[in-house]
């Protein structure tokens, strides 16, 4: 029997929580509904831009719901829930970044992109500057955001599953994971895009409605008296501090440094995640770009209070040292809150639609990543232009594949880490990679192609490295590889230092390089930006 398992008991909580049968049930009912959908989307992706793209069939309410979806990842759910049960104030932070990040992206870069692109970030990167290097830079910071990001996915159904049945070995949980890597790979393969947005669309109208079930549940427990809520919490957590700032990240200066590493990380982040940034594709206007990002805000603000209540509730109800306990560790936060509210039936509804979370949110980066291999690196690199959609497709499919087996490999290895914190790090690496490039090449003439290269080599690198050299890596006993310390860099996010270096490279690529852009290219990415003339089914508005 593991430690975990002994501590559970200990804590008068079995290992095992509800009815695995019933759960199974829930799970197999919502896979087979899903699958339904995706084959009947999967009749209408005879194009490349139906695959990648989904035909740009979707309103913008339509697909600022799929945003949402893929927004409110596993992360969202279990990580931050946990965050906040355990952590209290500091925990809502991450909810806090995660939303205030959508104004840079409707701000900044939402209808600039959709207008000046095609199917992927690359597209817009590359427009007025060398194809070749550009593309490649691109495709790689895209594969290296979509695979960080994977991870913290399958982590997380790792440990879902694993509490809800009861299963405490590894090779249990590496079982698991390896069966939502099939699924995933065969939702993409299948339904491509427009399938995978049909999923997210039922999956954010599910967990938002169940976040909301359980959000007016648990309120209602403590007479709608909000403030009854954060007292139970601080009363069972032993500590009045969870309900200030500084629990977690006030530690010390260094902790301080952190926040302020983490917060650049969600903010800037948002705006350079590749898997959000194709969502803007999928509409035939910029106009509804915009409005798809304006309805995914209420929708993500909306929920992201109800986590609030669920993190404070699930620390009253249940409290921090049964749930860092369960098998899913802080993970399991939400899940045992469901089973506290509402027994086996609502345990099961609510991990179905968790697993469902992930199960969509793994589909959508994994046909990013498969579109931005196929399209920037085979079509633009390889086969210079010559490929025809059909072959394009056949190389999207192969890269699903190779993306599936990787991102289960990754999972089994990340098992027990905060779903949260992993994706903090996919954040820091999207703010440091893309971000810096996104925004000169859309706002600044004087870009030029070195400092595209040199400012996504430069923060994809400095991102990795410093992750690598930091505590998240090695050295201690919630390490990814407690075992060795190589742990230099003090920060456990590399935003402080990545982002602002990759803002400098691309500055200091561009004023260094000597060759000279097209002029014709710039003014008509400019015009295209602002107006939408020339986009692809765009309109004059």
């Amino acid at each position: 029997m593991n430690q975990l398992s002994i501590l559970a008991q200990a804590a008068g909580e079995s290992t095992q929580v509800g009815n695995p049968l019933v759960n199974i049930a829930i799970f197999l009912a919502f896979v087979g509904v899903t699958l339904v959908i995706v084959l009947r989307a999967s009749k209408n992706n005879k194009t490349a831009a139906d695959y990648y793209a989904g035909g740009r069939s979707f309103s913008g309410t339509q697909n600022g719901t799929a945003i949402a979806g893929d927004y409110l990842s596993a992360a969202s759910f279990l990580g931050i829930v946990g965050a906040i049960a355990i952590q209290g104030y500091d925990g809502f932070l991450y909810s806090i970044g995660f939303l205030v990040a959508w104004l840079v992206a409707l701000l900044l870069v939402a209808e600039l992109l959709r207008n000046t692109g095609k199917f992927t970030m690359a597209d817009v990167l590359s427009f007025r500057l060398k194809q070749r290097p550009v593309r490649i830079a691109a495709a790689i910071s895209t594969l290296a955001v979509c695979v960080f990001y994977l991870l913290a996915q399958m982590a997380g159904a790792g440990a879902l599953v694993s509490l809800l049945l009861g299963i405490d070995e590894k090779f249990g949980q590496s079982l698991v994971i390896v069966i939502v890597g099939a699924l995933m790979i065969l939702y993409v393969l299948v339904g491509g895009m427009k399938g995978t947005t049909w999923v997210q669309i039922i999956k954010a109208c599910l967990l938002i409605a169940g976040a909301l079930i359980m959000t007016v549940w648990t309120l209602a427990l403590f007479g709608f008296n909000f403030s009854e809520l954060l007292g139970k919490a601080a009363e069972v957590a032993g500590n009045p501090e969870i309900l200030n700032p500084g629990m977690k990240y006030g530690v010390s200066e260094t902790s301080k440094l952190d926040f302020i590493s983490l917060a650049l990380a969600l903010v800037l982040g948002t705006a350079g995640l590749p898997h959000v940034l194709m969502r803007f594709y999928t509409v035939p206007t910029a106009k509804e770009a915009r409005k798809s990002v304006v309805w995914a805000i209420w929708l993500i603000g909306a929920f992201y209070l109800f986590t609030l209540v669920l993190g404070f509730g699930a620390g009253a109800l249940i409290g921090p040292d049964r749930i860092q306990a369960a098998p899913g560790g802080v993970n399991s936060a939400a899940p045992l809150l469901a089973y506290e509210l509402g027994g086996t039936v609502l345990l099961g509804l609510i991990s179905a639609v968790a697993f469902a979370t992930i199960l969509a949110v793994v589909a959508g980066l994994t046909i990013t990543a498969a579109a931005s291999f196929a399209h920037d690196v085979y079509a633009s690199v390889i086969a210079k232009d010559k490929s025809t959609p059909e072959m394009e497709m056949k190389v999207a499919r192969r890269t699903v594949l190779v993306i599936g087996v990787f991102a289960i490999a990754g999972g089994i290895g990340a098992q027990g880490q905060n779903v949260a914190f992993l994706v903090a790090l996919a954040f820091a690496v999207a703010a440091s990679a893309n971000l810096p490039t996104i925004l000169y090449s859309l706002f600044w003439k004087g870009f030029k192609t070195r400092g595209a290269v040199w400012s996504m080599y430069g923060g994809l690198g400095s991102a990795l490295l410093l992750i690598i050299i930091s505590p998240v890596f090695s050295g201690s006993e919630t390490s990814m590889i407690p075992s060795i310390d190589m742990a230099i860099f003090p920060l456990a996010n590399p935003g402080i230092v990545s982002i602002p270096l990759a803002f400098f490279l691309g500055w200091l690529g561009s004023v260094t390089d000597k060759g000279v852009e097209d002029i014709t290219k710039q003014a008509e990415m400019e015009v295209r930006s602002l107006t939408g003339v020339g986009a692809e089914k765009a309109v004059d508005h």
